[in-house]
């Protein structure tokens, strides 16, 4: 990142993939719970470390730590569970969303703007994220509501490996989730002065992802205050199957509020 931070669903979902590499391949994640600790240093490895908590007959609990010079920058529990059948029902699709065709890519957005920052928006991220109804790079446009919906896909093509899917999704739900916060209170990612930074990611999922078809994230935030705001997250794919659900608690300092 050009801020030279560690992307937080990078480890996120590294370390989601630690851990999946040491549960059956059966026996797919089903929840994860973490808490973002210290800003991670791009120039620096990422070491990760996996406790087995407890394999019993149908569920695997696992922690994993990553750490930077010795210290712990990201910590993890995740839950793994093997395929049963069962009850079945779900949130639906929301009607009425702007198909993904008609909105424009990040890269369309940006233009040749040339500062750094709008160029990692633009071409460094592996998703391609179109905003529903419009981004906040720069401005918050139309009603200042504490909820949006961004459509998100991989750019490119990934193996037909159903772990990597599943981190990749982890991956990109750290994306935009703090962003209904922002638009609730009209400020854009260029806010002076602006500081935000993710506290905890928890994770469910439901069904399985195929990221490199178009998902839709559809978000909100229930409440901001003491300097921090959640957000919660349903992904879904674009035939209205409910992917996996998320919530982020995150730190939102505006200094003309502070």
């Amino acid at each position: 990142m050009p801020h030279g931070r560690v992307f937080g669903g990078q480890v996120l979902a590294q370390c989601l993939v630690a851990a999946t590499r040491t549960v059956d391949a059966d026996r797919p994640v089903h929840s994860l719970h973490g808490y973002f600790l210290r800003a991670g240093d791009i120039q620096l490895p990422v070491t990760f470390s996996v406790d087995r908590l407890r394999d019993g007959r149908s569920f695997s609990t696992r922690r994993v730590q990553a750490f930077q010079k010795g210290l712990a920058i990201f910590s993890m529990i995740a839950s793994f569970q093997d395929s049963d059948p069962g009850i079945d029902h779900q949130d639906a699709l929301p009607a009425g969303i702007t198909p993904p065709e008609e909105l424009p890519s990040a890269a369309e957005f940006m233009g040749e703007n040339p500062h750094p920052v709008a160029q990692y928006w633009a071409k460094a991220r592996p998703f391609d994220m179109r905003h529903v109804p419009s981004p906040i790079y720069f401005s918050v446009e139309g009603e200042r509501v504490p909820h949006q919906a961004v459509w998100l896909k991989a750019l490119g093509e990934l193996p037909a490996d159903t772990a990597l899917h599943t981190a990749a999704l982890a991956y990109a739900s750290d994306y935009s989730i703090l962003e209904p916060i922002f638009r609730a209170h009209g400020i854009a990612w260029t806010h002076p002065g602006l500081k935000s930074a993710s506290l905890d990611h928890a994770m469910w999922f439901h069904r399985q992802a195929k990221v490199d078809e178009w998902m839709l994230y559809v978000q909100e935030s229930p409440s901001a205050q003491g300097g921090r705001g959640l957000s919660l997250g349903r992904i879904f794919s674009r035939d209205g199957a409910l992917l996996a659900t998320v919530a982020q608690e995150g730190m939102v300092r505006v200094p003309e509020l502070s």
